[in-house]
């Protein structure tokens, strides 16, 4: 896991797929409605629901590209499966996440949306 969110972020900022990823205007209208608290316990929901686990039989499937600003966070931070989180973020595939490990998730998550939040509103 990183420990500097700078270095992390630039490293986002390199990869031509992680850097196309943007809230749109309907994502924004959502966060505004919903609050970023609200925000934040979806993300450790869906990090719960969809990535914890020991074994994930539809690995790299289980996070949509569009339809929640998570969602596009999860693809934006590499945080969206088992395999990009392993690449990405050193946090070994076939166990079971950490409760340290699913905070340092959802941090990275709520890290990106803020910083695209600020920029949109």
């Amino acid at each position: 896991m990183y420990k500097n969110m700078d270095e992390l972020f630039l490293n986002f900022s390199k990869s031509k797929f992680r850097s196309r990823f943007k809230l749109s205007e309907k994502d924004i209208e959502y966060i505004n409605k919903k609050g970023l608290d609200k925000i934040e316990e979806h993300a450790y929901k869906f990090i719960k629901e969809r990535l914890s686990d020991e074994i994930i039989l539809n690995d790299g499937k289980q996070t949509p590209m569009k339809g929640h600003p998570v969602f596009i966070a999860q693809h934006a931070t590499a945080t969206c499966c088992r395999n990009c989180l392993c690449k990405w973020h050193h946090i070994a595939q076939h166990k079971q996440l950490s409760d340290n490990e699913i905070k340092y998730i959802v941090k990275v998550i709520m890290s990106w949306i803020k910083k695209e939040y600020d920029t949109k509103r």
